[in-house]
């Protein structure tokens, strides 16, 4: 990283240094004067405070007192701004930015994330434990506190679809001891956990022998009995919720609702009555904040948990409500409080300085006692990774994609057939099932523009097997000829295809191919707007300002062939994770998520069930 050391010793390698700080013993490496301390674990604000640091930890905080000062000491000036400690996410996937984890780094930084926890399932789809093992690799060259938590459904659903990995109990279990993990990431399958399913069961199991944290993943707006079972397992938060309901059904069971605010799908506001109720207003202590997914353009434009904290205090959360909701909530669930979360004497010495506290923006941001950014821009070097082939080289299909490949198979060759449809909702990952009348003329699909449904396709790219999935969308609102492919399908991550023409989504589908992952929109006067992305087809090594720009390109591009969809890279590519509701596709055809199961694309009048 240029030279620059974050200090990463433990509390006990420091005690003794933060003790002599703190009588006056020695001198600190770095004071801070005259600050306004957000005590988040009081819930006070102190004016003039002073705050002095030695081994990259608090040593002493508290009024303005003499002694810390010697010749080497750097002295910060605070001038009467806020100081406030370090924001951390509880729940993001890094690979949603499409960036690494350093060029991700390099822009939640200077936004005042100084700590995230991290589910990389989307490496480990594609690369298993390797995939994991690459981010903890890149999460020691970066000053960006990385927590790693170890996918826990790779596959999420292995009947229903075909990643490039999977991982068991015993990957898991070995996965937990390593240095850098902080738990058990997401149980998406919560039919499997209300179920008994043993291999669900023996995830948990390893994770509860070692006292790890289990992340949860409930997608379902049952609060009955699945809802229950899936509390008992020992799953200690979740952050697939949506309404009020669904915070108070969490908090209740013993769990910590996380509030989501990702690109696409934004569930703060709707949520926040649970705690603003005048009536029946739930505790915020266990009322978490995170991003799970946010593209590069959403982080350069709007923010990183700044604009999570922002978006909050607007709301009516009050401030210092807000921020616990944001540091040490997050740092007492994953029992890392005595650690980061709050300005106090032994933590790390992670912090902002702030004029406004309701703007939240960081004038200053410090990790371990190192300036890390100033005035929204990183003041250091951040050298990055060399990620090997095994990791650049994971597009494998059997053989050039063919428009007759992204075509169903049809009941009939000519005549009238009834359709599943799956619904897309704005600025929600839940999707709804619907059903169309729809005519086959000379052993085609005829879809009436109007109707507003678009072909989608799932090619397997893991293991060249050939196979594809299919599906109808509606809700893009697309009318000029186009097709757009991408290798970004949670969570196994196959080459997705979207389109009205079936010759131009295999043109599409092979342009991603070519490049190695990545996404390209083709339109009938060829290619429009395309992103490579080299690193298992998920992310790029450019920068944020790069790949926000292509993102944008595509997105652009999208409305001008009358896209009205927010976010619909985003949207697409959860269109083939059967484990969120209602109706998705995978390489393996179209999975009726709620019972587990594929479907047939048309229904058989003689048999609905089908």
């Amino acid at each position: 990283m240029g030279g620059l050391v974050i200090e990463r010793r433990s509390r006990y390698e420091a005690n003794r240094a933060l003790v002599d700080v703190a009588a006056r013993r020695r001198f600190a490496d770095l004071v801070i004067r005259d600050g306004r301390w957000v005590n988040v674990w009081s819930g006070e604000i102190l004016d003039g405070t002073d705050l002095a640091i030695v081994a990259g930890r608090f040593a002493y905080c508290g009024p303005p007192a003499e002694g810390f000062t010697g010749p080497d000491t750097h002295v910060i000036d605070a001038g009467g701004r806020y100081l406030v400690p370090g924001l951390l996410d509880a729940h993001a996937h890094i690979e949603s930015s499409m960036m690494t984890l350093t060029q991700y780094a390099a822009t939640v930084l200077p936004r005042g994330t100084t700590g995230v926890f991290i589910d990389p399932h989307e490496m480990a789809n594609v690369l298993g434990l390797d995939g994991v093992q690459l981010f903890l690799d890149e999460a020691r060259t970066v000053p960006l506190r990385t927590y790693v938590q170890v996918p826990s459904c790779v596959p999420a659903a292995p009947d229903l679809e075909t990643s490039g990995a999977t991982l068991s109990a015993a990957d898991v279990e070995t996965a937990l001891s390593w240095h850098g993990v902080i738990g058990l990431g997401e149980m998406m399958d919560f039919p499997g956990v209300a179920s008994g399913d043993e291999a669900v069961h023996a995830k948990l199991a390893a994770a509860l022998r070692g006292g790890s944290v289990i992340g949860g993943h409930y997608a379902s707006p049952d609060l009955g009995q699945p809802f229950h079972a899936y509390a008992a397992s020992g799953v200690a938060d979740c952050h697939e919720g949506r309404t009020p309901e669904d915070v108070r059904a969490r908090v209740r069971q013993g769990m910590a609702a996380m509030l989501r605010q990702g690109s696409a799908w934004r569930d703060l506001e709707r949520q926040l009555p649970a705690i603003l109720s005048p009536s029946a207003p739930i505790d915020t202590r266990h009322v978490l904040l995170c991003t799970d997914d946010r593209h590069a353009e959403t982080l350069l434009n709007d923010g990183h948990m700044d604009d999570v904290v922002r978006d909050a205090i607007a709301a009516g959360v009050p401030p210092m409500a807000a921020i616990q909701m944001a540091t040490l909530n997050t740092a007492e669930h994953f029992g890392l409080a005595d650690d980061v979360g709050c300005i106090a004497p032994g933590r790390r010495a992670d912090l902002l300085l702030m004029e406004d506290l309701r703007a939240v923006r960081a004038d200053m941001v410090i990790v371990g006692g190192e300036r890390i950014a100033e005035s929204g821009k990183v003041i250091v070097e951040l050298a990055g990774m060399d990620y090997p082939p095994s990791a650049t080289d994971t597009v494998h299909l059997a053989r050039p994609v063919e428009p007759s490949m992204m075509a169903a198979s049809l009941p009939t060759t000519d005549g009238a057939v009834t359709a599943r449809v799956l619904c897309i909702r704005e600025h929600d990952v839940v999707t709804d099932a619907s059903s169309i009348d729809l005519e086959v003329r000379d052993g085609f699909l005829e879809i009436p523009a109007a109707a507003d449904i678009l072909q989608l396709a799932v090619c397997e790219r893991h293991h060249g097997s050939g196979r594809v999935g299919h599906g109808l969308v509606h809700g893009f609102g697309l009318s000029r000829p186009c097709a757009l492919a991408s290798t970004i399908a949670h969570d196994s991550h196959n080459l997705i295809v979207l389109g009205n023409s079936l010759e131009l989504m295999a043109e599409a589908a092979n342009r991603v191919a070519t490049m190695g992952g990545g996404l390209s929109l083709v339109t009938e006067a060829g290619p429009e707007a395309e992103l490579p992305l080299p690193i298992a087809g998920l992310m790029s090594n450019r920068p944020a300002a790069a790949v926000a720009a292509a993102v944008d390109h595509i997105e652009s591009a999208l409305r001008a062939c009358g896209c009205r969809v927010e976010d619909a890279l985003m949207t697409l590519s959860f269109l083939a994770l059967p484990v969120i509701p209602t109706l998705r596709v995978t390489d393996r055809g179209l999975v009726d998520v709620l019972r587990q199961r594929l479907v047939s694309l048309f229904l058989d009048p003689d048999n609905p069930d089908s």
